[in-house]
């Protein structure tokens, strides 16, 4: 599993209804796209659930590293950002694990994403091993937000060049009100050819 983001922040007065209206019309295409766990059509809308930002920011498990290539580098479909947003910075993570949740509608309707840096320094006992415990507990607490009532389904990745944890879970309707995140998005749609063949738990 590997997990992508690109995140195109839009003017402060830039009419949402014109993503809409592009997902609406364009959003299945990935629908059966080989390789592909899942792309959760994520936005963000000033002033709504806490946003600063207009923003456009779809969310990627790829099943295989191979597609993901295709679809950025190789004509797959990514070519379409460029052309009417210009090419914006993809950030991406090693998946880590991921979890169905116990309530997998066919459209969640949130999501959130939770970005956690990972100290540096051998750990406490100075065996080195502070990183595998960061991380364990990362999986640990994953694995518990993932039985949650609403959670359809729940990812945790790691990006060892600035050496950080992202978490992101779909949501069937609101996000938790508890729920730690940094960002919480609305979904438009949700492509999931691949969503069957996302890991179950720890990928390793």
């Amino acid at each position: 599993m590997y997990a992508m983001q690109y995140e195109i922040t839009l003017p402060a007065d830039y009419d949402m209804q014109i993503i809409r209206t592009r997902v609406a019309t364009g959003g299945r295409a990935l629908d059966d796209l080989p390789g592909l766990g899942v792309k959760a059509y994520a936005i963000r809308e000033r002033g709504v659930l806490g946003s600063p930002v207009n923003e456009y920011a779809p969310i990627y498990l790829w099943n295989d590293t191979g597609s993901m290539a295709r679809f950025v580098a190789g004509g797959g479909g990514f070519q379409n950002i460029i052309r009417d947003f210009g090419r914006p910075v993809v950030r991406h993570w090693t998946g880590l694990a991921c979890h169905a949740g116990p309530s997998r509608a066919p459209y969640p309707r949130s999501a959130s994403r939770r970005l956690t840096p990972i100290p540096a320094g051998p750990g406490p006992d100075a065996t080195g091993l502070g990183l595998a415990t960061a991380i364990e507990q990362g999986v640990d607490d994953l694995r518990q937000l993932a039985g949650q009532d609403g959670v359809h389904t729940a990812a945790l990745a790691i990006d060892p060049h600035h050496w950080q944890l992202a978490r992101f879970v779909l949501w069937n309707e609101a996000v938790a009100t508890d729920e730690d995140e940094t960002e919480r998005y609305e979904l438009l749609h949700l492509s999931g050819p691949g969503l069957a063949e996302l890991p179950d738990g720890r990928v390793w």
